[in-house]
C-alpha cells in the first residue's frame, strides 16, 4: 500500500510508451488482461501519509481502456 496520494489533478500528461515499447507488457497482460496498454507520466502535487507534507512530483502509471489507471509510482520529487 502506498504511503502517498495525489492532491488535485495531474498536469502535463504525456504518453511515454505504448504497446510493445512497454518493458513490463507481458506482466501487465498477465495481471490485468490483454489490452491496449500505455505508459504515461505527469506532474502532480502529492501528500505523504506519515508527515502530511505536500510536494510536487513526477509520477508514472500504466493505463488501458477497460482497466483504467494502475500501478502509480513516484519517479522523482520536484
Amino acid at each position: 500500500m502506498a504511503n502517498w496520494r495525489i492532491i488535485g489533478e495531474v498536469q502535463s500528461v504525456e504518453t511515454i510508451a505504448k504497446g510493445r515499447g512497454i518493458r513490463e507488457l507481458r506482466r501487465l497482460k498477465k495481471a490485468y488482461g490483454a489490452k491496449n496498454w500505455r505508459k504515461k507520466k505527469g506532474i502532480a502535487n502529492i501528500t505523504f501519509g506519515a508527515t502530511g507534507k505536500v510536494m510536487p512530483a513526477e509520477i508514472h502509471w500504466y493505463e488501458a481502456h477497460g482497466v483504467g489507471q494502475v500501478e502509480w509510482k513516484i519517479k522523482r520529487l520536484l
